[in-house]
């Protein structure tokens, strides 16, 4: 349904460090960067845009807006909250099911540099 998404960090570097970090266990790398801006994605395809824009609003108080990536399996989720946490993420929820969701819904949150809230899930029952 949605081709890409895109949104402005108060710190470009440390934001490409943290999500290129974060997203590495979900096979998420940088594509490409055009005009100050980082495209991250999978299979030559960017999707996920951010780009230098100022000072961020809020903060890990108030998320500034909610990401979900999918995960491929569980095993996915616990890597990428933990190497969301080693880049400096706080955490906003440990890898587990979320039965409120649905029976399967295996996620984990962080709150990232800018205060947005990054999630991982995966909706494949465990084998």
């Amino acid at each position: 349904m949605i081709d890409h998404l895109g949104f402005k960090v108060s710190n470009y570097e440390e934001s490409k460090a943290f999500f290129g970090k974060a997203l590495a266990p979900l096979g998420i790398s940088l594509i490409t960067e055009v005009k100050g801006w980082a495209g991250l994605g999978k299979n030559g395809k960017p999707e996920f845009w951010f780009g230098q824009g100022g000072p961020a609003l809020g903060g890990p108080a108030r998320c500034q807006m909610h990401v979900a990536f999918a995960a491929e399996s569980r095993e996915q989720v616990r890597q990428f909250h933990a190497a969301a946490l080693e880049a400096g993420a706080s955490d906003n929820g440990a890898p587990g099911i979320r039965a409120h969701y649905h029976p399967d819904y295996y996620g984990a949150f962080v709150i990232g540099p800018d205060g947005h809230n990054i999630e991982a899930v995966c909706h494949t029952p465990e084998a």
